[in-house]
């Protein structure tokens, strides 16, 4: 429905459009803006030794998700991973899926938490240093209590990441992911997954 109006000016006449917007187009702008306050979040979220070393991507195109949920169902059979075909069954029903990675990139800390003695023994190994780790689980839970703020159904899913990583959807470096699908439905598809 669009209304017009118009407004008299005795020296330019004004012409607004006022355009109704159905449901379905405020949720998906809905989606958009919580997906950019999100990314905001896992920016902003503490990071060990202030070093940023996060990463975000948004798919919000049918062909990436179709991918990722394709690859999601041959590893479930490959890897014997009921959950990621789980997974994949409720993020057909997403509109957006938020992904969150972490280069890694050991602290320089040498506090051992990994198992080895010293960064570096880490770094040779190419290993995964643990406040990298922590540093994306701070971020994601950052991203999710947007979306929960906001009252947009999520999850945070390992098996999204691990497959993004699989579809080298990240620049290199990055080596841990995960996925937070968002929807706008009358009942979470991530609740009561089977």
């Amino acid at each position: 429905m669009v209304v017009k109006f118009f407004v008299a000016n005795p020296i330019v006449n004004i012409v607004i459009l006022l355009v109704m917007k159905t449901s379905y187009i405020l949720e998906k702008d809905a989606y958009l803006i919580v997906a950019q306050l999100m990314a905001a979040a896992a920016r902003t979220a503490p990071k060990t030794r202030g070093i940023d070393n996060i990463k975000v991507i948004a798919i919000d195109d049918s062909s990436t998700k179709n991918r990722l949920i394709k690859k999601m169902k041959e590893l479930s059979g490959l890897e014997k991973r009921p959950s990621f075909e789980r997974d994949a069954n409720s993020i057909t029903a997403s509109a957006m899926i938020i992904v969150i990675g972490v280069k890694l990139n050991p602290a320089r800390l040498d506090c051992g938490f990994c198992g080895y003695k010293t960064c570096e023994g880490l770094r040779k190994t190419r290993g995964v240093c643990a406040y990298n780790s922590i540093d994306l689980g701070i971020a994601a839970s950052s991203a999710a209590s947007i979306a929960n703020t906001f009252h947009i159904d999520n999850r945070i899913m390992y098996s999204i990441g691990k497959v993004c990583l699989c579809l080298k959807l990240f620049d290199k470096g990055v080596g841990i992911a995960l996925g937070i699908p968002l929807s706008v439905t009358g009942k979470s598809p991530f609740f009561d997954r089977k």
